[in-house]
């Protein structure tokens, strides 16, 4: 997971609030927290929870993932694996701690996943000559089948 930067996700929220024309205390009304608790928000002094980035974003009307995202509880990835993330950090029946292993597992498996495929990938695309059902490699390149050793003992030499 990538690192959490509470100083510049202040300055994002900041800025959304300020684009949206709230003020401070309009945002905290509007997102369930507390005027000081969204102050420390924005000024790098708390770090907020998942579920207090989401009452944030949907009283700003922003997508909670791109908050995740500022916040660095997601990275930026493609879209079928937000969708898993986001919905295991809207989860309100389990906690911050469980939430976190649960995204670090999903990160392992994709990234173990991941690792496969550009193995495989890799394989693919060297030019391996693959052996064919008469002993011959495809591309030129001989290679011998089977028997040949006892030819080769059975062949009187000059």
């Amino acid at each position: 997971m990538a690192s959490l930067n509470v100083g510049s996700l202040g300055e994002y929220i900041r800025e959304q609030r300020r684009n949206a024309q709230y003020s401070l205390r309009q945002l905290a009304d509007a997102a369930g927290v507390s005027n000081p608790y969204l102050s420390q928000i924005e000024r790098g002094l708390r770090r907020p929870s998942a579920e207090i980035l989401q009452q944030i974003a949907k009283a700003l009307r922003i997508s909670a993932e791109t908050l995740y995202v500022q916040a660095g509880i997601l990275e930026e990835r493609p879209e079928g694996a937000r969708e898993v993330q986001t919905a295991i950090l809207a989860d309100a029946a389990i906690n911050e701690r469980q939430k976190r292993v649960l995204l670090e597992i999903y990160e392992a498996f994709r990234k173990e996943n991941a690792g496969a495929e550009a193995a495989a990938e890799a394989v693919a695309a060297a030019d391996v000559p693959v052996p064919s059902a008469n002993g011959r490699a495809s591309g030129g390149s001989s290679i011998s089948g089977p028997g040949s050793e006892r030819r080769a003992a059975a062949e009187p030499s000059a």
